[in-house]
């Protein structure tokens, strides 16, 4: 028969508690890394130390940084009341004493203890109740406290070890109160990092008050709010990434990532990995599993730039995804659910493009839900001297000078037709306000397709030749030429044709007639 004193069971007993002590350290490192919410995963700390190390109650103080006191964040068996009393000054009680000179300390009965406060008033018979208080830190730097209360029999417990086991449950609360701060900070930055660029996104921080532009505005108000696919038109330079930022930000996914991918700037083999993502050891090094776009950005929006570009096999997928809202990264048959709201956006004419079979006509109505049309710059002549002085004032800003414009450079880079559209506007004052001698650059200092005479199309029809037809013959076939434009460039849509061109869609019927023009024949 087996005494308290027989060395097998002494053996057995040790083992028993360093597995606990093992089991209660690997508990409270998985509690401290599932996520960063501090009250809740510290309160489970305390929770597990009570489970498995019998401690009957337990606090973590922090210290505030701005009012100097320790204060409880997480605390198990304490009622919210007790929690609320439980603030110290540096040097105030035991709590205040760890604070302060940063060394653990174990009180054996703190009924025998004056120093001693119970400010919290949960103990109402001290006696009998051993106190541990160690320091939280982190580099030299005191984080906080972490208090612990046991009452200790002869059969259980040990106070060497339990102080060793606290001490390493304290360096783990320190590490993840140093990575707690870390992530606020983060999260705060980027709060003002969103809200700065939903501000810059915004609709009246889009430069321009032409008709053409106003209708555009007016289209990306309506359907922001919903998730449905938008197909961005127009030129190259026209700002089709920023009305696709503008409509993310103006969403109700404006907190959620914008992830913009240029198709056309991919190499076609890496198209589908961009977009799709890869499993690790789908292929010869695929050393780890890769994320595609339409998974970063998951609930947020995927803006799809030179989706006329798309290989006719990738087009198959992509209009897969936009039909099932799900997709398989390579390498695996595991579906991936897509709550990606889809802004595609291209220069080229779709329409004709699927009439050549370079595009699918499935995926163009797929993406055609809601087509914005976003005007060339030379169609919206009036808002070329704003985006002037607004780049110049940009431009300024950032290089620390004070260049302007002359009246005649003005009226010349107003006349000029801009074929680059905005982005060439925006690097041409750039290049003028970096290279610029003095502050006001006069006409004769611009580039040479901007500054010369010729330049002007109001000077060079002065100088132009014109056939002998009658006045009225010339009108109509300058006429029947700006509606077939119009109908071209509007995907062959009346309503929207007859708009552009500033008449109605009973009037351009009538032209129609009159011209014999077949919008489905062309």
């Amino acid at each position: 028969m087996l005494d308290g004193n027989d060395p097998i069971r002494i053996g057995t007993d040790i083992i028993e508690r360093k597995n606990q002590e093992l089991s209660t350290i690997l508990q409270v490192s998985r509690v401290l890394t599932r996520s960063f919410d501090l009250e809740e995963n510290l309160l489970a700390v305390m929770e597990t130390l009570a489970t498995q190390l019998d401690m009957q109650r337990g606090c973590v103080f922090l210290l505030d940084e701005v009012s100097r006191e320790v204060k409880i964040v997480a605390a198990y068996g304490l009622s919210p009341q007790e929690v609320r009393r439980g603030t110290y000054r540096i040097g105030e009680g035991i709590v205040g004493r760890v604070i302060e000179g940063g060394r653990p300390m174990f009180i054996p009965n703190i009924g025998d203890e004056p120093k001693f406060l119970n400010k919290t008033h949960s103990r109402p018979k001290k006696s009998g109740i051993s106190f541990f208080c160690l320091p939280i830190m982190l580099d030299g730097k005191v984080l906080g406290v972490l208090s612990a209360d046991r009452i200790y029999t002869d059969e259980h417990g040990n106070v060497e070890d339990d102080l060793r086991v606290l001490d390493i449950v304290s360096k783990f609360i320190a590490q993840f109160v140093k990575l707690w701060g870390h992530f606020k900070k983060t999260e705060v930055e980027c709060g003002k990092l969103r809200s700065q660029l939903m501000e810059k996104y915004s609709l009246p921080n889009i430069v321009g008050e032409s008709v053409q532009l106003q209708q555009v505005l007016k289209s990306v108000r309506k359907v922001a709010e919903t998730d449905t696919t938008v197909l961005l038109l127009g030129e190259s330079g026209t700002g089709k990434e920023l009305i696709a930022r503008t409509l993310h930000y103006e969403s109700r996914r404006g907190k959620q990532p914008f992830v913009p991918v240029n198709l056309a700037a991919l190499p076609e083999n890496l198209i589908e990995v961009e977009l799709f993502g890869v499993e690790k050891g789908a292929y010869t090094g695929a050393t780890a599993r890769r994320l595609g776009r339409f998974e970063t950005a998951d609930s947020g929006t995927l803006f799809l730039d030179e989706v006329g570009e798309l290989p006719p096999l990738l087009q198959v997928k992509l209009l897969r995804v936009l039909q099932e809202r799900s997709f398989e990264r390579i390498g695996s048959s595991q579906p991936i659910r897509s709550d990606v709201r889809i802004v595609a956006a291209t220069n080229r004419n779709l329409l004709e493009e699927v009439e050549k079979g370079n595009f699918r006509e499935d995926l163009y109505w797929r993406l055609h839900v809601v087509p914005i049309m976003l005007p060339a710059l030379r169609e919206r002549n009036s808002d070329i001297p704003l985006l002037l002085n607004f780049y110049l004032n940009k431009f300024n800003g950032i290089y620390s000078k004070r260049v302007c414009f002359t009246d005649d450079a003005l009226q010349r880079l107003t006349a000029y037709a801009w074929p680059g559209n905005v982005r060439e506007l925006a690097n041409t004052v750039e290049r003028m306000v970096i290279m610029s001698e003095s502050d006001c650059i006069p006409a004769t200092d611009l580039p040479a397709n901007l500054g010369m005479p010729e330049a002007s199309p109001h000077r060079a029809a002065l100088h132009a030749t014109f056939p002998d037809d009658d006045l009225s013959s010339q009108v109509e076939e300058l006429e029947r030429r700006k509606i077939l434009h119009a109908l071209k460039k509007n995907n062959f849509v009346q309503q929207r044709a007859s708009r552009a061109l500033g008449i109605t869609p009973r009037q351009l019927g009538y032209r129609l007639k009159k011209y014999g023009i077949n919008p489905r024949g062309i």
